[in-house]
């Protein structure tokens, strides 16, 4: 019975999509798989039909006290600078589901960066794994699959068997594994975050709007992950399973780059959003939602406010008021100042026009000078308030004259 219903289910996939005229793997080749937890159908993630939330014609909020969505919780970031555009009870403790697999996706990615583990890896799935139940691509213990693989399982399907199968691949078992996932929270400053297990299936755990938005930002830095989190259908195992995204904003939200869905039943539905256009990154947030619908139309209208409200700006420093810097009784009369690359600012649309800057250098400069000592700074200004400070350096270190060249100096100041 089980194999009929799959069967049916492959055949009704494939059917409403070729009507839709969307390509799609052919239902011969596997079983459809998805996010079980999720409460979604293969029909309604496989559905070209646009959902309400997605509609064109839903008003964009012009403020941020504006802003209504339903959850217990919910934060709206900018992604560059960390800053905090909208919240609604952001610090409350809640269990956030498979949103947790945002901190599993992190460690693979900093394993993979730093070359701990690569992409073309075979991992072999043990018993502890092939038994996590919930989401799962149903994993056999013995089984052999990639690294790349099992991302694609966790971002696309949530497989917490795939997550259990490289928690213990990077740290031995998934007790380390967690272990190092609450190690690199506190570093992150998610002070209100305890995880428990790799997959988010115990709702003993718990985190934060604004801590999810933390990791979330801290992930999305790994630009290589957007090549799984925005990814809406693939396949495993040459094709014999089928893997559909529960993450419907990657199919109906423009600059859509993830993240992660969440649900069970005491922590509700959740979602980590992260969008970007026009080089303006936001992760949106929200957690303990009702519905399915409630979690991506509120997610929806906070990225909306966002775009709609803010840009990112880039400023620039004329190289030529980067003068040289008189320095007094040092081996080297002179000193260039030099600046660290400018970090973008967030603003409001529109005030890019009414941004001054002023750029302030010492005089004068008493030796010794230290390499990248502090010698000026450049304040931006945005109708009449300070909007952003950076600091002007010393790009080389100046010893003081001592007694002798101080003589030799004065010699051929005479004679010349």
């Amino acid at each position: 019975m089980k194999i009929l219903k799959n069967m049916l289910a492959v055949l009704l996939c494939a059917a409403l999509i070729t009507v839709a005229g969307v390509p799609v793997v052919s239902a011969q080749q596997g079983t459809i798989i998805i996010d079980t937890e999720s409460g979604e159908t293969v029909e309604d993630l496989t559905s070209t039909d646009v959902p309400a939330w997605a509609s064109s014609d839903m008003e964009v909020p012009a403020n941020a006290n504006a802003i209504e969505v339903g959850g217990k919780s919910a934060i709206l970031m900018e992604l560059s600078s960390g800053q905090v555009l909208f919240e609604k009870n952001p610090h409350e403790r809640l269990p956030i589901a498979s949103v947790t697999k945002v901190m599993t996706l992190l460690l693979i990615m900093d394993a993979l960066d730093s070359e701990i583990i690569k992409l073309e890896d075979t991992v072999t799935c043990s018993e502890h794994a092939a038994s996590m139940g919930g989401s799962q691509i149903w994993l056999e213990p013995g089984e052999i699959m990639t690294v790349h693989d099992l991302m694609k399982a966790i971002a696309v399907v949530s497989a917490n068997d795939a997550c259990a199968m490289i928690a213990e691949y990077i740290s031995g078992s998934e007790e380390g594994f967690v272990q190092s996932m609450n190690e690199r929270a506190a570093a992150l400053g998610m002070n209100n975050t305890l995880f428990t297990d790799c997959c988010g299936l115990d709702d003993e755990a718990y985190s934060t709007a604004n801590d999810v938005a933390l990791m979330s930002r801290e992930l999305i830095k790994y630009k290589k992950i957007i090549e799984y989190t925005t990814i809406w259908m693939d396949t495993l195992r040459n094709g014999k399973s089928q893997l559909v995204n529960t993450n419907r904003l990657i199919r109906f939200y423009p600059g859509a780059t993830g993240l992660k869905t969440g649900t069970t039943s005491k922590a509700g539905h959740n979602l980590a959003a992260t969008a970007e256009r026009d080089g303006m990154g936001l992760a949106a947030i929200i957690l303990g939602c009702k519905t399915s619908d409630e979690r991506f139309s509120g997610t929806r209208k906070m990225l909306d406010y966002g775009f709609a409200n803010y840009t990112i700006y880039t400023p620039k420093v004329d190289k030529d008021a980067l003068t040289p810097v008189k320095v007094l009784r040092g081996v080297k009369e002179m000193v260039m100042p030099k600046m660290d690359e400018l970090l973008p600012l967030l603003i409001k649309k529109g005030q890019d026009k009414k941004i001054t800057q002023t750029l302030t250098l010492a005089e004068d400069l008493e030796a010794p000078v230290y390499d990248r000592q502090v010698i000026g700074e450049l304040v931006l200004m945005i109708e009449g308030s300070v909007a952003a400070r950076y600091k002007v350096y010393a790009s080389q270190a100046v010893e003081r004259l001592g007694i002798f060249k101080a003589f030799i100096r004065i010699f051929k100041a005479l004679v010349s």
